[in-house]
């Protein structure tokens, strides 16, 4: 018997705790996913405890992140970390020694607010090409 029991990580509590991270609903995920996909279908997906590899790799592509976020993130691991990490001259210490640590979290929220910008300059694109586009329609119609 060893010391400690292995923990199974849920992959699917970590999808929707990427998602929301992310600031993405299940209908935004399913509609990334394709036609097969639904906001129920994403539901059931974060409740299952593994994810078919080749889901997981569709969900990660769609999320932007790496698949191993999925499989390896352990909720408990992570606290202990940040905890054993941040004590009162954790900053102090990084500074004393000249280097500053980057973490993941921070690096999502980077890439969260790179992809709000993305899309933002999307529908500033969409909005322009439809305005182009009912000029043109303006203009066939004023011609006929």
């Amino acid at each position: 018997m060893s010391d400690s029991p292995s923990k199974q990580i849920h992959q699917g509590r970590n999808v929707k705790r990427f998602r929301e991270m992310l600031g993405i609903k299940q209908e935004a995920l399913a509609y990334e996913l394709g036609e097969d996909w639904s906001q129920k279908k994403i539901s059931a997906l974060e409740q299952k405890e593994e994810i078919e590899a080749s889901i997981l790799s569709q969900i990660a592509e769609a999320l932007k992140l790496p698949v191993e976020a999925f499989k390896n993130f352990d909720e408990e691991q992570a606290v202990n970390f940040i905890s054993n990490s941040f004590g009162d001259h954790a900053f102090d210490n990084a500074f004393n020694n000249g280097t500053i640590n980057f973490h993941p979290v921070e690096k999502l929220i980077q890439l969260h607010e790179e992809k709000i910008v993305l899309y933002e300059r999307m529908l500033k694109e969409k909005d322009e090409m439809m305005a182009r586009l009912e000029k043109l329609i303006g203009r066939q119609f004023d011609q006929s």
